[in-house]
């Protein structure tokens, strides 16, 4: 690793320092995180990766991905609003994704909560993204929480929303490209403002 929180691959490319633990971890940070996602589901699905994440790491959840999609039904909003308890139980009957009660009941609630949403879910969301910025120079210029997702997160509770701390908002924000924490050298170019590399 470089004194910045660059890692080298195998292939020369210099990535964030999370970027190159494994092949895994390579793929999405080269093709997706931090890159701008929108659409109501499919920011529902992250929102829901990034809360069952909490007290896990992002591999696991990573690696559990097409499970989780074939269970929860691609993300949709709409299906997922209507599970029943028989849902849940299926859900935690399934070896596949991480069958965890609390957080099986939060997404299942949250789908209620953002099938309500007047104006949608990627509207409230991107509407907490802060201005661009330039990107961290370094590992410890990337912070794990800020006041755009301490608002966002107060506000998702606010509407009901559960599993949605202020870390878990941050996580969000980066993954779906609000903030762009690519380190400044990291090889992934940044997104211009119209969300295209």
């Amino acid at each position: 690793m470089t004194d910045d929180g660059l890692v080298i691959g195998e292939d020369g490319k210099a990535r964030c320092f999370w970027g190159g633990s494994s092949p895994d971890y390579a793929l999405y940070h080269d093709t997706e995180w931090g890159r701008p996602v929108r659409g109501d589901d499919a920011l529902f699905e992250r929102l829901t990766l990034e809360a069952f994440q909490s007290g896990l790491a992002w591999i696991t959840i990573l690696r559990k991905r097409p499970a989780f999609r074939a269970a929860f039904d691609d993300f949709s909003i709409a299906k997922v609003a209507a599970y029943t308890e028989a849902d849940a139980a299926r859900l935690m009957a399934d070896a596949g994704i991480v069958r965890n009660r609390m957080k099986v009941d939060a997404a299942l609630h949250n789908a209620k909560v953002a099938a309500e949403l007047e104006g949608g879910l990627s509207a409230l969301l991107w509407s907490f993204a802060p201005p661009a910025r330039p990107r961290p120079r370094t590992r410890a210029g990337v912070p794990a929480v800020t006041a755009e997702s301490t608002a966002l997160a107060k506000a998702l509770k606010k509407r009901g929303f559960k599993f949605v701390g202020p870390t878990t908002a941050y996580a969000l924000m980066q993954a779906t490209g609000m903030v762009d924490d690519h380190l400044a050298d990291c090889w992934v170019p940044p997104v211009t403002a119209a969300g295209h590399a």
